[in-house]
């Protein structure tokens, strides 16, 4: 009998000491078997934005156990229906993690207009709004709880105050001819955005409830087409900056654009993101995928250092990220 009772102690023991043992509920795929830092995408095939287990060479948004670690999609969604996301909702492509107060939110914008930051992991809306046919491509949240949005074809970035209601509308904004990207910088206190020719800094003023935006700089981009922004969290006080042509570092100490690690690889056209793992330094890199349907999707993202490629069967993803809140500070 003590030889039973042991036998069964070491096997609690061991499964317990394996990641993922005793979880996996549906819907959340291997969430309990990931180990590395996941990545989010948004898929413009399904109009959904999905949470991937990294470890997984291969996900399958179909399947319950094939790497999707939790998903969201406006359609459909209650909560949203005077947004019309059928319309509002398309082609979403922004994607981010970012806490307030304490609390995770996903932060994605559409194409078609809708801009939203969404509870993680239950999905409450903390705000929502139609930006309107400006081509939203990028949006973040500011410490006070206002959010920001790029629109591309709009040629502006708007500071709404999100702070005053789930619905709030009010607004400063600041004209940038082919706003593609924007991110808050916590060691500056300035909202970088990034336009078709310039990386522009933006000071932020005025009260919670009426915000105000003014340009502290602007800096000229050493080729044209500006498009994706984002915090270099390996090391701080740097951003990644895409244009149509080239990938670079900028420096928000030396005010310059750097040489940087794994550049002669990294570089290259049309990048529609690229971010490194605050964890382990690995680069993630989503660049559109020759023949694909959508001209400027891809199923498979591009990893450096180590090396290697993580595809989404049927995919057909915009930016993607590492599901991290650091904003670089």
């Amino acid at each position: 009998m003590r030889r039973l009772w042991i036998a069964a102690l070491l096997a609690v023991s061991l499964a317990a000491a394996v990641p993922g043992a005793t979880a996996g509920a549906k819907g959340r795929g291997r969430a309990g078997a990931a180990t590395g830092t996941p990545i989010v995408a948004a898929d413009q095939a399904t109009r959904s934005v999905y949470v991937l287990d990294s470890d997984r060479r291969e996900w399958d948004a179909e399947s319950d156990d094939r790497g999707v670690l939790w998903s969201w999609s406006a359609d459909g969604r209650q909560a949203l229906e005077d947004l019309d996301p059928a319309t509002t909702w398309t082609n979403p492509s922004e994607v981010k993690l970012r806490r307030l107060d304490g609390r995770r939110y996903l932060l994605t914008a559409a194409s078609g207009g809708l801009a939203a930051v969404v509870g993680y992991p239950d999905r409450e809306v903390y705000w929502a709004a139609d930006t309107g046919q400006g081509n939203a491509h990028s949006i973040e949240l500011l410490p006070d709880g206002n959010v920001a949005v790029a629109a591309s074809t709009g040629g502006y970035v708007r500071l709404y105050a999100a702070s005053a209601g789930s619905r709030a509308t009010r607004h400063a904004q600041a004209a940038l001819a082919g706003a593609h990207g924007v991110h808050w910088d916590p060691r500056t206190r300035l909202l970088w955005a990034l336009g078709s020719r310039q990386l522009v800094a933006l000071r932020v003023g005025g009260t919670p409830g009426d915000p105000e935006l003014s340009v502290d700089r602007r800096v000229e981009l050493p080729t044209r087409g500006g498009h994706d922004l984002a915090p270099v969290l390996s090391t701080p006080g740097r951003l990644w900056v895409t244009t149509r042509s080239a990938v670079y570092q900028y420096s928000t100490v030396e005010e310059a654009f750097v040489a940087y690690p794994l550049r002669s690889r990294i570089d290259g056209p049309d990048v529609k993101s690229v971010g490194d793992d605050p964890d382990t330094g690995r680069v993630l890199v989503s660049r559109p995928e020759p023949g694909h349907a959508c001209a400027w999707c891809t199923t498979t993202l591009v990893l450096y250092q180590p090396d290697g490629t993580r595809t989404l069967l049927r995919g057909g993803m915009y930016k993607a990220r590492w599901w991290s809140a650091d904003r670089g500070g």
